[in-house]
């Protein structure tokens, strides 16, 4: 399968794995969860690049930023961008704090991630299918886009996206 798909075949096809309303309810906590985890994990080492602070988790979503954007659907993309940028910055904000409860960043983020993951499973047992990143890894990107196009829809934007998704994965249920 192909990395560059457009945004649509990708909502699309991640959809056929996701119909079951409290699967997706999981999907809307456990992805930014596992966003975040792997930007708390992501924060250390830290340079000063032209009076700015960056990160490996800054790069990374940088990496993501220009992916999300180049699937065809602006709205879409700038809003999965957005959403990812708040999380890394909130991923920056708590990594500090892991040594208050005596860890380190990574292991502060490594609990986050697993609890995320912990949360996607439970979806995916509710749904009886495999996560779609199982048959498809570029699944592992399409996740964090298909919970801001779910919020999106659900505040009646994507309206052609939401129809095709229906017409070709079927209805929520």
């Amino acid at each position: 399968m192909s990395f560059f798909r457009p945004a649509s075949a990708l909502m699309v096809q991640y959809a056929h794995y996701h119909r079951d309303r409290r699967n997706i309810a999981t999907h809307l906590v456990g992805v930014p969860l596992i966003f975040m985890a792997i930007g708390i994990m992501l924060t250390q080492p830290e340079w000063v690049v032209a009076d700015r602070l960056l990160t490996p988790a800054w790069l990374v979503w940088g990496l993501t930023s220009l992916w999300y954007l180049s699937r065809g659907n602006f709205l879409l993309g700038l809003a999965t961008v957005a959403v990812n940028g708040l999380l890394i910055a909130l991923a920056h904000w708590l990594a500090p704090m892991a040594a208050q409860v005596g860890l380190v960043a990574w292991q502060l983020g490594l609990a986050i991630f697993v609890v995320g993951w912990i949360i996607q499973f439970v979806g995916h047992y509710w749904e009886g299918r495999k996560p779609a990143f199982v048959d498809d890894i570029v699944g592992l990107l399409v996740g964090p886009m298909f919970v801001v196009g779910e919020v999106l829809m659900a505040v009646g934007l994507l309206g052609q996206m939401r129809m095709a998704i229906e017409r070709q994965a079927g209805p929520s249920r």
